[in-house]
């Protein structure tokens, strides 16, 4: 039989590597029509403080999103905004406060897809284990329910990243999702199935018929099965990315 070897980085990349797979995913979320406008934004942190961090440059369309144009800023820097090259206010409201405050938050992507936005406009936004994918996020999902506006303020960034907690992924009510990993993979790979299990549960709502909610016991064994298929987190990524060397080559640069 074949070794089977895993796919998971074994350090962390180097900023150039993190440039490259931050595009990507822009990119990617282009191709979903994940994205809205030029607005939404993701970061990667390149200091070990977590505190220094790429964040896509203010109102730049994701599909041409290049590894090069990405901005360093740094959380703790108070006159970020004031520079000609000042990142989105929400992007930097959002972000300073993840990267100062959450530290399993190397990576960031904040986006407002159709699915995982519908359900951020309910009363109940959570996402119930009607199937394995919904189940995914059975007890791993932060509800943030005190949206406050579009995020321009600092009040605003650091209750959004307080609600994160230890999750992976936050609801934010009347605005949208966010997803927090170590790499870019992860992160991606978080929000593609989140996106998907919103998916579900939307088309799920719209039959009109009772939900088939898994019991607890089992939507948390269905949970923890996803980790025995976490190295599959890296290859979808590295797939993705070969779909977009032959889709929408250029990211890299």
């Amino acid at each position: 039989m074949a070794e089977i070897h895993s796919l998971r980085p074994a350090g962390d990349p180097d900023e150039q590597q993190l440039r490259i797979d931050l595009a990507a995913a822009l990119r990617l979320a282009a191709y979903y029509d994940w994205h809205e406008g030029v607005a939404n934004h993701f970061s990667a942190a390149v200091s070990p403080d977590g505190r220094k961090f790429l964040v896509n440059p203010r109102w730049k369309h994701f599909s041409f999103a290049t590894a090069s144009e990405l901005l360093l800023v740094d959380a703790d820097d108070p006159d970020t905004m004031k520079r000609p090259d000042a990142p989105d206010p929400s992007a930097w409201s959002i972000h300073s406060a993840i990267h100062r405050n959450v530290p399993h938050a190397r990576v960031a992507l904040h986006l407002h897809p159709p699915y995982a936005t519908t359900l951020a406009t309910l009363k109940d936004p959570s996402i119930k284990p009607i199937d394995q994918v919904t189940a995914r996020f059975f007890n791993r999902m932060a509800l943030d329910m005190s949206f406050g506006g579009i995020a321009t303020e600092e009040a605003e960034g650091e209750r959004i990243a307080a609600s994160i907690g230890n999750h992976s992924v936050v609801m934010m009510a009347n605005h949208g999702v966010t997803t927090v990993a170590p790499t870019v993979a992860e992160a991606f790979d978080a929000m593609y199935h989140l996106e998907r299990a919103a998916r579900t549960m939307v088309m799920a709502y719209t039959t009109g018929q009772p939900l088939n909610v898994m019991s607890d016991e089992l939507a948390e064994s269905v949970a923890r099965e996803w980790d025995v298929y976490k190295d599959a987190e890296y290859s979808h990524f590295a797939e993705m990315k070969r779909v977009l060397d032959r889709e929408n080559p250029g990211y890299a640069e």
